[in-house]
């Protein structure tokens, strides 16, 4: 592993790392996962050698991102694990669950191992249109909104808000593949590459101009690792947008106390910090409160980086935000990414907590309003 040390080294500036620890300290997995990012930076770095972590060690790091944020040297630490995770991918040497994961994306288009006939069965009775007949905004659903029962609850409110709108969408309905956000994360580089590839096609075909996105993470790899000249939202922003312009009005008032959990693929990797917060105080009746942790500081819910098909033991973070929640009072714990609502929602169940708080997306809270 010495050539591939190098490498490293030579690519990711790994040279210049000062061995402050503040990665590992910052690493939201790393007290149960015992993931040690700054050992594995010092091997590199300093003894010029690769040693591959354990396996529930590498695999467990959910590409949150905060170890970059907060590297005084401004390095990239993450871009080190997963350079480390296509090393193992191209050796084969992938957890079983993450295989079938892969595997699933390369011959059905999505992580879920379903089939693509079944992307859209859930939204028959929305009859909404394919983008080929014509439209302003092509409305990219993402695998786990499509696939995870829980998380088209999203779409559907969202396509409800929308249509009290006049905003002109279509859908690719099967035709849609997986963004590749995760595969990326994963280290699957010749995958991601083709569904970069394959995605893009089909955005030229259908001649897209602007792209709206329910998850993060199909927001993060659409406007930051492709290379697309279209218009690329989150939800969040443009159902800001709708509400600041009156054209989404809402009718009914909720009278509950409301936190914000922020989305480390909308907060942490690209700033989307405030028009979440905006809505949600909009809304009439609603009490906002943050967490103790709250923009670049908040906890990832462990929902990233395949994360979603690798299970790491112990009490995880999403148990963590549920409990902080209710500590700080909050009745909804409103977020805004299908796989912080699956991962909160999941450790809401799990603590027994259903009495004492409900999960919520943006879309759901203001659907809540509008209906």
């Amino acid at each position: 592993m010495e050539n591939i040390a190098q490498e490293f080294n030579k690519k990711l500036l790994l040279n210049e790392c000062i061995q402050c620890g503040v990665c590992t300290g910052s690493c939201p997995v790393a007290t149960r996962s015992y993931l040690n990012v700054r050992n594995i930076l010092r091997e590199i770095a300093v003894f010029k050698r690769l040693k591959i972590p354990p396996e529930d060690q590498i695999w467990s790091c959910t590409t949150c991102s905060t170890c970059e944020l907060r590297c005084p040297k401004q390095l990239s630490p993450l871009d080190m694990i997963i350079d480390i995770r296509s090393t193992l991918v191209e050796e084969g040497i992938v957890p079983a669950t993450l295989k079938d994961a892969l595997e699933s994306v390369f011959k059905h288009g999505n992580p879920w191992n379903q089939s693509r006939a079944s992307r859209m069965e859930w939204a028959t009775a929305f009859n909404l249109k394919h983008i080929s007949e014509g439209a302003d905004i092509l409305y990219f659903i993402g695998c786990t909104t499509a696939y995870d029962t829980r998380a088209q609850d999203i779409a559907k409110a969202l396509i409800m808000c929308l249509n009290t709108t006049e905003v002109d969408f279509g859908v690719l309905d099967k035709d849609e593949n997986c963004c590749g956000n995760e595969i990326l994360g994963l280290g699957e580089q010749g995958l991601f590459e083709l569904l970069i590839e394959d995605n893009t096609e089909l955005f030229e075909k259908y001649d897209v101009k602007s792209i709206l996105v329910s998850c993060p993470h199909g927001y993060n790899v659409f406007k930051n690792k492709y290379e697309l000249d279209l218009k690329v939202q989150h939800h969040s922003q443009l159902l800001a947008e709708l509400i600041n312009n009156g054209k989404l009005t809402f009718s009914k008032r909720i009278e509950k106390t409301a936190t914000y959990h922020d989305p480390c693929f909308l907060g942490k990797h690209n700033g989307i910090f405030d028009e979440p917060r905006q809505i949600i105080e909009n809304i009439p009746g609603i009490e906002f409160i943050e967490l103790d942790r709250i923009k670049n500081q908040s906890l990832c819910c462990e929902g990233g980086g395949g994360r979603m098909w690798f299970d790491v033991s112990g009490p995880n973070n999403a148990e963590k935000r549920v409990e902080n929640a209710i500590d700080v009072g909050a009745e909804l714990l409103v977020t805004s990414c299908p796989f912080c609502v699956v991962t909160l929602d999941a450790a809401v169940k799990t603590l027994d907590k259903e009495d004492e708080i409900k999960v919520m997306d943006i879309a759901e809270l203001i659907l809540e309003s509008v209906k």
